[in-house]
């Protein structure tokens, strides 16, 4: 592989607080020099050079809830697909959550999506392996072999672990290998028979709602084991500010606790459902104005850690359906950047700290080599045109599941190159 020399850039690289004009250089797949200055040591001989005037570099982007249909259910999203999907849009690696058929549950399972990603994905695939066998909730997996062979968190994924002594054990015996336990805080119970977020809105369209108790009530039970056992624990998707406050508290009594949010709850409320647009009906669902924009206030504090894109892809069997009896699930990994944008557009939140949220800051909190632009580091690198339009339309769309909350949706700024280990896996028209 030839060297790169990316110049003109603006560098925007959180790991190392670095906002400003310069050169990234790349050798054998490794950043060599990137700041203002690091075209001194003069660029390497026979380098690739790319001029980026205009454009932003930043670490690769990482997503760290994806589900993917392969093992089982292939005809919605492939390890390849997905990976696709991913370059376009801007992001180097992706966590796997552990929903396949059958589930991550077991050292064979984890080593089939790490080869199948190696044989045929672009960007880095890092599985998360099954908190409970089965993702039944009755009994856990083997955490650290899980680990030893490449899980880099574990999760219950779309199923909640009701019985508290199951959840006890596993965060015990997580902590033991220093592993992440990253869990969706729902209630079965209050939420199995909602399909939208509980309220006005809700009852004007006959809709049974799903109150935020249903998120706020397991969310405090981890919270609480997560101190009670010393476990690191992640708050995967949360969606209403009180479970912003309950994490805040946690974190002052000591707990290692984290949070993310999908892009969908920073970008999108209740009222786009619209006339019963299943597209939009998600898990957990789009709440309030008023909440979304407290969420994006407590991104911008760093009070929420990471965005996801949460990409759930379904199939027109599954999402044409009426409201009530459609799935939960919308894709995100080619329009998570874009729809972030809109936030730094609107002088929501800093480019800076929207860069960290879906790079930086992911990579520390799973252990991912990834996430900076630091010389030595992998050369997981994202361009990003920040006033680039483009229009976000099914054809255009690379994942081979179409259900997204942005369909026809206007965008300024998208990712126009995309570097993994130095090598372009993704360059716009």
């Amino acid at each position: 592989m030839k060297p790169l020399v990316l110049k003109n850039a603006r560098i925007v690289d959180p790991s190392r607080n670095l906002d400003e004009t310069g050169t990234i250089i790349v050798e054998h797949g490794v950043i060599v020099a990137a700041g203002a200055d690091a075209l001194n040591q003069g660029a390497p001989e026979g380098a690739e050079t790319v001029d980026c005037n205009g454009l932003v570099a930043t670490p690769g982007l990482i997503d760290a809830h994806v589900f993917v249909g392969e093992p089982g259910t292939e005809h919605t999203e492939t390890i390849h697909s997905a990976s696709l999907a991913a370059a376009a849009g801007g992001i180097t690696s992706f966590m796997m959550m552990p929903d396949t058929h059958p589930p991550i549950d077991d050292i064979a399972l984890v080593e089939f999506v790490l080869k199948t990603a190696r044989d045929n994905a672009v960007v880095n695939v890092h599985p998360v392996g099954a908190l409970t066998k089965a993702l039944a909730g009755n009994e856990m997996t083997e955490i650290g072999l899980l680990k030893n062979e490449g899980a880099v968190a574990f999760t219950n994924g779309r199923h909640p672990v009701s019985d508290n002594r199951v959840l006890r054990r596993a965060m015990t015996y997580a902590r033991s290998f220093n592993a992440v336990v990253s869990l969706e805080p729902r209630d079965r119970y209050l939420s199995d028979n909602g399909v939208m977020n509980e309220g006005l809105f809700a009852s004007w369209l006959g809709l049974a709602g799903i109150p935020r108790e249903a998120e706020i009530i397991p969310l405090e039970r981890d919270l609480r084991l997560a101190a009670l056992t010393g476990a690191r624990y992640h708050a995967a998707l949360i969606s209403v500010p009180e479970s912003v406050e309950a994490i805040r508290v946690a974190r002052e009594r000591g707990a290692f606790v984290s949070s993310g949010i999908s892009i969908n709850h920073l970008t999108l409320n209740e009222n786009d459902i619209g006339e019963y647009r299943t597209f939009f009906k998600l898990s957990p669902p789009l709440r309030h104005e008023e909440d979304r924009r407290q969420m994006v206030e407590a991104l911008k504090n760093g009070l929420i850690d990471i965005i996801v894109s949460s990409h759930d892809p379904q199939d027109v069997d599954t999402k044409r359906l009426p409201f009530s009896d459609s799935e939960d699930g919308a894709i995100g990994l080619e329009t998570m950047l874009s729809a972030a944008l809109r936030l730094h557009h609107s002088d929501d939140v800093p480019l800076m700290r929207l860069i960290d949220a879906i790079s930086t800051k992911p990579a520390q909190l799973f252990d991912l080599d990834a996430g900076t632009l630091k010389p030595g580091a992998k050369a997981d690198i994202t361009l990003i045109d920040l006033d680039e339009p483009w229009l976000v339309t099914q054809e255009g769309l690379v994942s081979k599941s179409k259900n997204t909350t942005f369909e026809n949706a206007r965008f300024s700024g998208r990712a126009v190159r995309t570097f993994v280990s130095g090598k372009c896996v993704f360059q716009a028209d």
